[in-house]
C-alpha cells in the first residue's frame, strides 16, 4: 500500500511540475500572457508541497527518484499536450529512468 501511495504522489508531483513548466512556457514562449506564467507559478509551488506527503524521509532519494517519473512523464505531457511523437529512443530512455526510480525508491534496504 505505501508503494501505492507512493506512485500515487509522485504522478500528483510530475502532474504540478510538469503542468506548470509548460504553463510558463506558454505564458512566456508563446506568448500566452502573465496568467498563463502566474498559474504555472503556482503549480510548481503545489508540486514542492506535494513531493512532502512521500513516505519516505530522505529528500535527496525522493527528488532523485522523482527524476525518473518526470522524464517519462514529461514524454507523456508532450504527446498530449503539443502532439509530440517519441521515437524509440526516447521510449527506451524513458523506461530506463522509471526503472533507475523504482531501484532508488522501492529496493528493500536491510535495517533501514
Amino acid at each position: 500500500m505505501l508503494v501505492t501511495r507512493s506512485v500515487a504522489l509522485f504522478v500528483v508531483a510530475a502532474l504540478f511540475e510538469i503542468g506548470g513548466a509548460w504553463l510558463v512556457w506558454q505564458g512566456v514562449r508563446e506568448h500566452r500572457g502573465w496568467i498563463w506564467g502566474g498559474a504555472g507559478a503556482i503549480a510548481l509551488g503545489l508540486y514542492g508541497v506535494v513531493a512532502t506527503f512521500q513516505p519516505d524521509d530522505n529528500f535527496g532519494r525522493i527528488l532523485a527518484a522523482y527524476g525518473g517519473i518526470f522524464v517519462a512523464g514529461s514524454i507523456a505531457w508532450g504527446m498530449v499536450a503539443d502532439g509530440y511523437r517519441p521515437d524509440r529512443y526516447d521510449v527506451i530512455g524513458a523506461a530506463v529512468c522509471l526503472v533507475g526510480m523504482a531501484v532508488i525508491m522501492y529496493a528493500p534496504r536491510g535495517g533501514q
